[in-house]
């Protein structure tokens, strides 16, 4: 029985880092959702079946041989023999023992539920990829995400099962990139349901009223070794700065198709659009170098993964660590 468990769970392991091996150079399109959900439950099994069955058989095996070294002893005794060798500890030390198939299964079933589970239901790590959130968040930014803020869903699937907060204007939201909801995304919530959203020719109104756009000294971008005009904006009882770049135009160039598209109009001057129910328009607050709702369209509310709030760890500035807007 051993050796077969120990060939099955082989297999497993060598299943799970092929798998990690090929999402990591890229051979196939990776989703840590579902990987550690399967860990979780294949753990899960190995520590059941440790409990219900491989740990009381390897205990009925310990009291059979101190059963079996006990009746020696008496046996001895009877002989006249009182000095007996004990030389059962080991033995019992080795029947008792783990093997390696339950170490590396069933032993890690404490952590990695409590891993799933917390990131299921209640934080989650991010890491910044591009500069599209500067200057608000920066590129290798870590930063955390609450993912009960909006709502309760089910893990993988991303089901909404208990309602909480909806979205407001001014949150900064991690969500599925609709036109691939493999990938995860991180903008602004510039508009809710039912809001007209303008951004003509960079200036930003809601539902025909302007937001208030204050001048702030120029962002240097280290990473891209110039400076950008920065400017501080309030929507939604929000206040945080954005960048403008001088050198690119008004207009909005390379719009894909989207559902609801009819619902935008396109112009040299930008974009006018109205948000669908149950959709919210997002924007990076760099403005000018963001592929967003501009471009692909809106974000569904099933699309919606959490509220991000903190950044935890940025390698290169540990002055980044603390809360934002």
């Amino acid at each position: 029985m051993s050796n077969v468990m120990s060939s099955i769970t082989a297999v497993v392991l060598a299943v799970f880092v092929g798998y990690g091996a090929a999402w990591y150079f890229g051979a196939v399109e990776g989703n840590f959702a579902l990987l550690l959900f399967l860990a979780t439950v294949v753990t899960g099994i190995y520590w059941l079946a440790e409990r219900l069955y491989f740990l009381p058989q390897r205990r009925r095996a310990v009291a059979a041989l101190e059963a079996s070294a006990a009746k020696r002893r008496a046996e001895l005794t009877k002989m006249g023999i009182k000095q007996v060798d004990d030389n059962t500890v080991e033995a019992k030390t080795r029947l008792i023992m783990q093997p390696w198939w339950l170490d590396w299964t069933a032993g890690l079933f404490p952590v990695i539920v409590v891993v799933f589970l917390l990131r299921s239901f209640l934080f989650e790590p991010f890491k910044i990829p591009s500069g599209s959130m500067i200057p608000t968040l920066l590129v290798n930014d870590l930063i955390l995400v609450n993912k009960f803020h909006y709502g309760v869903r089910l893990p993988v699937i991303n089901t909404k099962i208990l309602d909480n907060n909806s979205p407001q204007r001014g949150d900064v939201m991690v969500f599925r990139y609709p036109p691939k909801p493999s990938l995860d995304y991180i903008k602004r919530v510039v508009g809710v349901p039912g809001d007209e959203v303008a951004y003509l020719n960079k200036k930003l109104s809601i539902n025909g009223k302007p937001l208030r756009k204050s001048p702030l000294p120029d962002f240097f971008d280290q990473d891209a070794l110039r400076y950008a005009k920065q400017f501080e904006e309030v929507n939604g009882g929000r206040k945080y700065h954005l960048l403008n770049d001088d050198d690119r135009p008004a207009f909005i160039p390379g719009a894909e198709d989207f559902s609801f598209k009819q619902n935008c109009r396109y112009s040299s001057e930008g974009v006018v659009c109205k948000v669908p129910e149950g959709h919210y328009f997002m924007m990076g607050d760099n403005h000018d170098n963001s592929l967003d709702s501009r471009y692909w369209g809106f974000v569904p509310e099933k699309n919606i993964v959490g509220k991000a709030f903190f950044v935890w760890m940025n390698f290169g500035n540990l002055k980044r660590i603390g809360s934002f807007d």
